[in-house]
């Protein structure tokens, strides 16, 4: 039973949580542990070390336990509460995406966002909601996590991966620069948006203003420090957005908005990808089609929703400046002059919202293999007039999300196919995943799937023998039945 007006918050979501454990044991079928322990060096092997405790890792995790494969941990290189991006940089008011949209759950109706959503606040507050924000989102996941009982361990960057004997050695490193090693024969990247390389600043403003007066959408800003001063903002994307109409709701004394576009982007591709045609069969087509499908999708970008122009677009004191990119910056005093073909402007602070690049190199749980990994660039050539520079770097994946070499021989092979790739850098291979709420639920099927898939097949004598020692008798009894 749902929270009725008398209860409270706390005793709806109690409920709730004692009926997602419910649901759990109904289903429980097949879901026992069947992987056989391994040890090395007198320490237990994790099935599955899993990167990253935000929605993508922790959905990962239960897919994993719901495919019987138990032996998992999750690590977050955040402090508990500070995973993911939504209430760290994250500055919208609401996720953008549609509220029906599930993920996380899994296909458990008690363990929904709704759920929960009417659990805390009652029915007619969610049939009245638009969309949730992104403080209820956060609460959301840590109510998944805590309901599920997900293995997490916080404060723990993973800084080093080698390959011993068919394992793989994991250097985690806390905020107090205390080193600690687990072995594991799997590992799952689910380290978010920007997993597959680094937040992306042009190096003419990197390379010609100083940090204090510049900053990326997913850094902290002093917004109050801020008040009454002029801010210039580079980018088209739903962040830059967000990001401009922090800085106007803080007091600001104005905010320009400047796009390379000629018109801002109105179609949003990932409402046409929410068909589970696409979300959990798009890793099946030909590489020519799969290119062809996001080249379109990246071109089209993803616009700033409605309500977050509107929300900008009500201050007097914005502007926005389609076909003005921004070509060059220097600081002028104290003042910072940015040369665009239009002609020059002058700021008192940046904010770039140019999203990311993609190179395994900048990041330090793919540093010590990118140089290995097949990129799409050394797997495809596109058609004349079809190329994407920005396609071409991200990794080509094998069906189960994992990593390929450029070169079958080369010794590192085997480590690549025991990690997986659930970041958004995924998406030219395997479509929406664990980066993006639409498509978690299907990828974390196929993610999951594979796994334990390539740990049965990897362990197939041990179970054969396994089969051949089992000795539980069934029939008991051959008199006839006592009344």
């Amino acid at each position: 039973m749902l929270m009725t007006r008398s209860s409270s918050p706390t005793d709806g979501l109690a409920t709730l949580s004692a009926q997602v454990h419910e649901d759990l044991a109904k289903i429980r079928y097949a879901t026992g542990n069947w992987n056989i322990p391994v040890q090395k060096d007198g320490e237990d092997v994790l099935d599955v070390a899993i990167i990253g405790g935000g929605q993508g890792g922790l959905t990962a995790c239960f897919g994993l336990r719901r495919q019987g494969v138990t032996n998992a941990q999750v690590f977050e290189r955040a402090a508990k509460g500070g995973e993911g991006p939504w209430v760290t940089f994250a500055r919208m008011i609401t996720l953008r995406t549609p509220k029906h949209v599930t993920g996380p759950d899994l296909g458990v109706p008690n363990l929904t966002p709704q759920s929960w959503y009417e659990a805390r606040y009652g029915k007619e507050a969610w049939q009245s909601l638009d969309k949730i924000s992104r403080h209820d989102w956060q609460s959301y996941l840590d109510w998944v996590r805590d309901t599920l009982e997900l293995p997490v361990v916080n404060d723990q960057e993973l800084v080093h991966v080698e390959w011993t004997d068919g394992l793989l050695r994991l250097t985690f490193r806390n905020v107090a620069g205390v080193e600690t090693k687990r072995w594991a024969r799997r590992m799952v990247l689910a380290t978010g948006i920007d997993g597959g390389g680094a937040w992306f600043v042009p190096p003419f403003i990197s390379e010609n203003l100083p940090k204090s007066v510049y900053a990326h959408t997913h850094e902290a800003i002093d917004f109050e420090a801020l008040k009454g001063k002029r801010i210039g903002v580079l980018g088209a994307g739903a962040s830059a957005f967000d990001n401009a109409a922090t800085a106007l709701e803080s007091g600001v004394g104005r905010v320009d908005l400047c796009l390379r576009r000629t018109k801002i982007p109105a179609i949003n591709p990932y409402r046409w990808m929410e068909n589970a045609g696409f979300l959990a069969h798009f890793s099946e087509l030909p590489d020519l089609t799969r290119w062809r499908f996001m080249r379109c999708i990246y071109n089209l970008n993803q616009p700033p929703p409605q309500d977050t122009f509107w929300r900008c677009r009500k201050h007097e004191n914005f502007a926005f400046h389609p076909g003005t990119p921004w070509n060059s910056a220097r600081m002028d005093g104290d003042e910072i002059v940015v040369e665009t073909p239009n002609g020059e402007m002058r700021f008192d602070f940046l904010i770039i919202g140019t999203g990311f690049s993609i190179d395994l190199k900048h990041r330090p749980e793919t540093q010590d293999f990118a140089d290995s990994v097949m990129l799409w660039s050394d797997h495809f050539t596109a058609p004349e007039g079809e190329e994407s520079t920005l396609l071409s770097s991200h990794p080509y994946l094998g069906q189960r999300f994992q990593f390929l070499p450029k070169d079958p021989a080369d010794p590192k092979a085997p480590m690549l196919a025991a990690i997986y790739n659930f970041t958004f850098a995924s998406m030219p291979s395997m479509g929406l995943s664990g980066a993006s709420i639409s498509g978690m639920r299907f990828g974390v099927e196929k993610l999951t799937r594979g796994i334990a898939r390539d740990l049965f097949v990897e362990d197939g004598e041990k179970h054969l023998e396994s089969l051949l020692s089992y000795d539980t008798e069934e029939l008991i009894s051959l008199d006839p039945p006592t009344v």
